[in-house]
């Protein structure tokens, strides 16, 4: 009995633990979203789309583009964001994100990490590829043994 009552209070206390961790406020999302640039992707996205649109509709004039980018915004965007945001970040994870890309070194990070994922996408397609080409060499030996 004395062990089920044990077992109780720390099945409570363990389950009751997220829940004392204060959901991460809409503000401070937001916040994050702006220092950190992430906000802007969404923007950034569609001026990467844009020619791919312009192939699909040429006969499109210049206007109309200016125009469907007058409507991309990137509040719009963040707005959407904050829900998945507050499922994995609680207030305090948000805060010391907001803290750190405030910081000279989390401001290196904002303008270096454009150029990090370009090379590791790169480097990442490189290793895929080479790991493909072995995976067929691997496969064409055991088929000819």
């Amino acid at each position: 009995m004395r062990m089920c009552v044990v077992l109780a209070i720390c099945l409570t206390v363990g389950l009751a633990m997220p829940a004392m961790a204060q959901q991460a406020k809409p503000e401070s999302i937001k916040k994050l979203l702006q220092v950190s640039g992430a906000g802007d992707l969404g923007v950034q996205m569609m001026n990467q789309m844009i020619p791919a649109l312009k192939n699909m509709i040429p006969d499109a004039p210049p206007a109309f583009w200016d125009d469907v980018m007058q409507e991309v915004n990137a509040e719009e965007l963040e707005n959407l964001l904050i829900p998945v945001y507050q499922k994995h970040l609680t207030e305090a994870d948000v805060k010391a994100l907001n803290e750190f890309y405030a910081s000279d070194v989390g401001q290196k990070m904002i303008k270096t990490q454009p150029a990090i994922m370009r090379e590791s996408m790169m480097l990442g397609q490189q290793w895929g590829q080479q790991l493909a080409q072995k995976i067929v060499q691997r496969y064409e030996a055991q088929k000819a043994k």
